[in-house]
């Protein structure tokens, strides 16, 4: 089933879930609190990403265990064998999928003692994870003037492959939020990019107005734009506001979403555009 939004943004979905469980093929430290996990194995065949900020539902196995409990899809959703636990679980972007080579990788960030967390600090290679998803995908057209990609370090991935996918002319705005200078990363595009890091400095993620300042102070350029911003849920609702309602974006263009809401454990993404 195809959605269409507007002529150059339209989600496609929802798609059949299966949740699959995959092996660590390789783990690779990408700055001192992001790791990148490769998985792939047998389950991995028939797994798809087209969009760049898709999500799967990825599930931990418990303390102690190789390997989660894998749910099966019922007409109403997830099922459980009688005496399973439900795993714990979180929402992923696919940093990148290789469908030739059977390869996804997953960035986490090593951020404290959650199940995502602590499992990503010692992830080896032959433990497994399941993955569930993606439900369905946004597309964006490669014909904007230009693209605004903003967030903090749980939108790095969709804004990497969203920089990658981007045509040679294309112009790409970016803020990127992140600790400090030791966690700033590369991306690789033949998009036109103006990229600006945004360093917390000892400020709690989530918990500052770096993002919103960066984009209300930008001098927009001329023509028309896709603005993409993601982090933390309620640092995203003013930002949201300035967009639709001061700067009257054009709302198909538009997708600011919280990935993550401080003080909540297993917070799901939020969207109102």
């Amino acid at each position: 089933m195809t959605t269409s939004v507007s002529e150059k943004v339209y989600r496609r979905g929802p798609f059949p879930v299966k949740f699959r469980c995959l092996e660590v093929l390789r783990v690779t430290p990408i700055t001192p609190h992001v790791v990148r996990i490769t998985l792939g194995g047998e389950d991995i065949q028939g797994f798809h990403s087209e969009g760049a900020d898709d999500h799967v539902k990825v599930l931990f196995p418990e303390a102690g265990k190789q390997r989660p409990v894998i749910p099966t899809m019922g007409p109403t959703g997830p099922v459980l064998q009688p005496g399973e636990k439900k795993p714990d679980s979180r929402d992923y972007t696919p940093r990148r999928f290789d469908p030739v080579a059977g390869e996804l990788d997953l960035d986490f960030v090593l951020h404290g003692s959650g199940p995502a967390s602590s499992w990503a600090a010692q992830a080896k290679p032959g433990d497994m994870l399941g993955v569930g998803g993606p439900r369905g995908s946004l597309f964006v057209s490669n014909d904007f003037d230009w693209y605004l990609l903003a967030g903090d370090e749980t939108a790095i991935p969709a804004i990497a492959r969203r920089l990658e996918e981007l045509p040679e002319g294309a112009r790409a705005i970016v803020f990127i939020e992140v600790a400090d200078a030791s966690e700033e990363q590369k991306f690789s595009t033949r998009a036109n990019m103006t990229l600006k890091w945004l360093h917390r400095d000892g400020a709690e993620a989530g918990s500052t107005d770096l993002l919103n300042q960066s984009i209300r102070t930008l001098d927009f350029p001329p023509g028309d734009y896709f603005a993409w911003v993601s982090g933390e849920s309620l640092a995203m609702r003013p930002i949201r506001d300035y967009l639709l309602n001061e700067r009257g974006t054009n709302k198909s263009w538009v997708r600011v979403t919280g990935y993550w809401k401080r003080g909540h454990a297993d917070h799901v993404h939020d969207s109102k555009n």
